[in-house]
C-alpha cells in the first residue's frame, strides 16, 4: 500500500509539474510573438513616434503611427469605469460585511457575481440601446457614440471584482479590531472608515489594481459602444477608440497581412499588454497591511 501511495505521489507531481510547465510555456510563447511581430513594426516605424505621437491614422493617407490617441481613449474608459465601480464596489463589500446578516449575504453576493458571467458583446448592445438613449434624453449633445456610456457598462462588468474582494478583504480583519472598537464607543462609521477599510487597505489596492486591468483589457463593449474614432483627449462624450477596439478592426480582414497596417495591431497589443501586465504585478505584490500591537 505505501508503494502504491508513493507511486500516486510521484505521478500527482509530474503531473502538476506538466500542467505549469504548460502554462509558462505558453505564456513564453504568447510574449514571444508579440515580441516578433512588433519588432517587424517597430523596424520601420521608431519607437518614439509610436510612444508620443498625437495622430493615429495607419489606415488612411497620409499615414500616421502615434498611438496617444488610443492610449487616451482606453483610459477615457479606464478612469470613468473606475470612479463609478470602486466607491459603488467599496460601499456593497461594506455593507455585506458590516450590516448584512449570512442569508442576505449569500443572496446579494451570489446576484452580484452573475453580472461578471453577462458575455460582454451583450454589455455593449445594452449600452447603445438603453444607456446612450437614456443620457441623450439627459444631454441631447451627446453622440450616440461616446466614451461615457461604454465607461458605464464597463463599471458594471468589474463591479462584483471590485465588490467580491473588496468583501473577501474586509472578511480577513480580526474581529477583535472591531469589538475593541465598539467597547471603545466608536460609531459603525468610525469603526468602518478608521478601522476596517485601512486595515485592509493594501488588498483594497490590490482589487482596484486587478479591476483596472480588467478594465483595460475590455474589448467588445468598447467596440460597440464607444465608436472607432481615435482621438487626443479625454473628454467622454464623443466618438473615441481604444486599443483593444483598433485590434478589432485590424483583425476583420479588411488590409493585408504582410502590410504595415497590419503590423500595428501586433505594436498595440504589445504596449496593451505591457500596462495590463504591470497592472498585475502590482496587484499581486501589495502586500497584506501588517497591524502591530503595542506591548
Amino acid at each position: 500500500m505505501r508503494d502504491k501511495a508513493k507511486l500516486i505521489d510521484h505521478l500527482l507531481k509530474h503531473f502538476l509539474f506538466l500542467n505549469m510547465s504548460i502554462t509558462v510555456m505558453i505564456t513564453i510563447a504568447v510574449v514571444f510573438f508579440l515580441g516578433k511581430e512588433s519588432y517587424g513594426f517597430f523596424a520601420e516605424i521608431p519607437l518614439v513616434d509610436f510612444l508620443f505621437g498625437k495622430n493615429w491614422a495607419p489606415l488612411l493617407e497620409p499615414k500616421s503611427f502615434g498611438v496617444l490617441p488610443l492610449v487616451c481613449g482606453t483610459f477615457i474608459i479606464l478612469i470613468w469605469s473606475m470612479l463609478l465601480a470602486v466607491p459603488c464596489g467599496i460601499l456593497v463589500a461594506t455593507f455585506l460585511n458590516e450590516f448584512a446578516n449570512n442569508k442576505v449575504h449569500a443572496i446579494i453576493k451570489p446576484t452580484l457575481e452573475i453580472l461578471a458571467g453577462i458575455p460582454t458583446v451583450v454589455y455593449g448592445y445594452f449600452a447603445l440601446t438603453w444607456v446612450t438613449p437614456f443620457l441623450k434624453n439627459l444631454f441631447p449633445d451627446l453622440q450616440m457614440f461616446n466614451g461615457i456610456s461604454a465607461a458605464i457598462v464597463v463599471a458594471i462588468m468589474i463591479l462584483p471584482m471590485v465588490s467580491s474582494l473588496c468583501d473577501d478583504a474586509f472578511r480577513s480583519i480580526p474581529e477583535n479590531l472591531r469589538s475593541g472598537a465598539y467597547a471603545l464607543g466608536a460609531t459603525p462609521f468610525e469603526v468602518i472608515s478608521r478601522i476596517v477599510i485601512p486595515a485592509a487597505g493594501s488588498r483594497v489596492m490590490a482589487a482596484i489594481a486587478l479591476a483596472m486591468s480588467r478594465a483595460i483589457g475590455e474589448t467588445m463593449a468598447v467596440t460597440l459602444a464607444a465608436g472607432a474614432t481615435p482621438k487626443f483627449g479625454l473628454d467622454p462624450t464623443g466618438s473615441i477608440q481604444t486599443m483593444t477596439a483598433y485590434i478589432v478592426q485590424v483583425s476583420l480582414g479588411d488590409v493585408p497581412a504582410d502590410g504595415i497596417e497590419y503590423k500595428t495591431c501586433f505594436a498595440v497589443a504589445s504596449l496593451l499588454f505591457l500596462i495590463t501586465f504591470t497592472l498585475n504585478i502590482f496587484g499581486s505584490n501589495v502586500s497584506p497591511l501588517k497591524l502591530k500591537s503595542k506591548a
